[in-house]
């Protein structure tokens, strides 16, 4: 299993309505990384495959820079293809043990859990590297979702679960310290990262949530 003592802090998320095209892609991923965004998850929902696996490849370079691990949402076939550091997969996916077997053993396998704490047994039994519970809150990026993760959850996975726990959905400054004092590894950010005025020091207030200088 991958170390993830340098994994506790911001993990952000790509947006292709944010980021429409490379150049505002690289340029606004990479004012993250400098403000200290500690993961980054590639998503695009599209299924032009040749721009997707161009722009991943790009993103693997620019972190890797940074030295922080490039995730691919949903998509074995395209972490593989373009070397990203692991795959986040989620409840119509491949199964942990596919991803492995394609992606090796030192890849990230990131998993959805939703509000189920039981499902994220199970997933760390089967090899899971990090789960993720969401949404936490009404989210901009994925409206429809249903805010799954009730009062006392992330605590109680925080307490049962031996590997990271992400929270994702909805989160902002404003909300972010409470789910970080549930104990939490990592919060996921989309939009209230990408769509910020200053996107550099908007990721370094979310990174010294959880390193304060």
């Amino acid at each position: 299993m991958p170390s993830f003592e340098r994994f506790a802090g911001l993990y952000g998320i790509t947006d292709s309505t944010l980021m429409p095209d490379d150049k505002t892609l690289l340029a606004k991923v990479e004012t993250a990384l400098k403000g200290g965004m500690a993961i980054l998850q590639y998503r695009d929902k599209s299924t032009e495959n040749e721009k997707r696996l161009h722009q991943a490849r790009l993103l693997k370079e620019l972190c890797h820079n940074y030295q922080v691990p490039l995730i691919i949402n949903d998509d074995v076939a395209l972490a593989a293809a373009c070397g990203a550091d692991g795959v986040h997969l989620g409840a119509d996916d491949e199964t942990v043990s596919d991803a492995r077997a394609l992606l090796g053993d030192s890849a990230i396998i990131g998993i959805s859990c939703y509000g189920s704490l039981e499902r994220a047994l199970v997933m760390q039994s089967r090899g899971a590297d990090y789960v993720a519970f969401g949404a936490c809150f009404p989210s901009p990026t994925k409206p429809e979702a249903a805010v799954d993760v009730k009062p006392g959850l992330l605590a109680k996975a925080c307490q049962t679960l031996s590997v990271p726990i992400v929270a994702i959905g909805g989160i902002t400054l404003d909300n972010a310290p409470d789910i970080i004092s549930q104990g939490v590894n990592m919060v996921a950010v989309i939009s209230d990262l990408f769509s910020a005025d200053n996107i550099e020091a908007q990721a370094h207030q979310y990174s010294q949530l959880f390193h304060p200088s």
